[in-house]
């Protein structure tokens, strides 16, 4: 069951608070109350509704602590809508250089519904390598693809 958020920032802060804290009971009362939700980590499926909730028990159970800092990019509010874009750097806990972490991006999504904001998405990958730090086909264009045949 959800909590009541006056802010999509209140969401927000209590969604990194959870993680840092390895609270489950603080990460579910983020999430709105809906087979709606969904959220996408690196190298896992979409994982909608119930999914959701269960993925974030075997997060935080203890196994996986870490810290988070957040930097914000970008925010865009449309009535019940909140969209917030970050980077977020994730560091184990007790490693106290978290701005070395090579930082994620991440899509926060939040609804205004009666009882106020929730989060509804949580997406993020890692950032791109800066340009020459990758392998040398990283730096050159993609292949241009055959269209096909012309069209007259």
């Amino acid at each position: 069951m959800s909590t009541s958020f006056a802010t999509p920032q209140d969401v927000e802060d209590a969604f990194y608070d959870a993680i840092d804290d390895q609270d489950l009971a603080a990460m579910i009362a983020v999430w709105e109350d809906s087979e709606d939700i969904a959220c996408l980590l690196p190298m896992t499926p979409l994982l909608r509704g119930a999914a959701v909730r269960e993925a974030w028990a075997s997060l935080l159970s203890g196994q996986h602590a870490v810290e988070v800092r957040v930097e914000h990019l970008h925010w865009i509010e449309m009535g019940d809508l909140a969209l917030h874009y970050v980077a977020e750097r994730v560091s184990p806990v007790g490693q106290r250089q978290p701005q070395a972490a090579t930082p994620m991006y991440a899509t926060n999504l939040y609804r205004r519904g009666a009882e106020g904001w929730c989060m509804i998405l949580h997406q993020n990958s890692p950032t791109p390598p800066p340009p020459g730090a990758g392998s040398p086909d990283r730096d050159r264009p993609p292949p241009v693809l055959n269209p096909g045949p012309a069209v007259r």
